[in-house]
């Protein structure tokens, strides 16, 4: 059974008088397993998209099964909860929180939907060794350099034990050493544990290791993963330039 199935998404917001459409009836399923680019041009409904996957939007019209569930037309306290259950979050500029350690950042999403806290630190830790994490648990965020940062924001999106992680843009703020590093962490965990991912990016180097990439122009889906394959490969041989 597929992970994700969004049939006819539409939504537009109303910027003043003018209406901005910025998904024109999209299509997506996403199975159990999978690794997942979504890749478009700034505007092209991909951000957008992801809030809706993500359930931190809703849509104007159209049908979104997570897990063979209907939650399209749920307001937005059940979606909190069904984001906060089932999907994790990685965001580019890590999202941490200052004033926690590695461990209490990890654990924060679970710590506030009031899971035992033995349980809770037994798996933060296993997860935490997992993305090499161990010999940094007591420092805070600002002692961190970006790609263990950005370990932590994984680390935390999988505590939560959920059935789709959503990657916006993870690699954009780390050096080319570090990217490759988060991008192999990622595809382990994606073979090794079956997590599923989908991601919004540019980065070349992201398209080359999907499984699938999807493409999304002016707010309508294109599964396209030959020429966003090509254009992966043009886009890496102009950064080797």
């Amino acid at each position: 059974m597929a992970l994700v199935q969004l049939k006819g998404i539409k939504k537009s917001y109303q910027l003043g008088k003018t209406e901005v459409v910025a998904l024109k009836g999209v299509d997506l399923t996403i199975e159990k397993g999978e690794f997942t680019v979504v890749m478009g041009p700034s505007g092209s409904g991909k951000t957008t998209l992801l809030n809706i996957i993500g359930c931190l939007d809703r849509a104007n019209s159209g049908s979104y099964k997570l897990d063979g569930e209907e939650i399209g037309h749920r307001d937005f306290n059940d979606l909190a909860e069904v984001r906060n259950r089932k999907i994790g979050f990685i965001f580019q500029n890590f999202n941490l929180i200052p004033v926690l350690d590695v461990v209490e950042n990890i654990e924060f999403p679970c710590v506030i939907r009031g899971e035992d806290r033995k349980a809770l630190r037994a798996r933060t830790l296993k997860i935490a060794a997992e993305v090499g994490l161990t010999p940094y648990l007591k420092q805070k965020p600002d002692e961190l350099s970006g790609g263990q940062r950005q370990r932590v924001a994984i680390a935390r999106a999988l505590v939560t034990e959920p059935q789709l992680v959503l990657a916006d843009e993870p690699t954009a703020n780390l050096d080319s050493t570090t990217a490759d590093q988060i991008i192999d962490l990622m595809l382990k965990l994606n073979s090794e544990h079956g997590v599923t991912f989908l991601f919004s990016t540019h980065d070349p180097r992201v398209m080359e290791h999907a499984r699938r990439v999807v493409r999304i122009h002016d707010g309508v889906m294109e599964d396209g993963t030959e020429a966003a394959a090509l254009e992966a490969s043009r886009l890496h041989a102009a950064m080797a330039h």
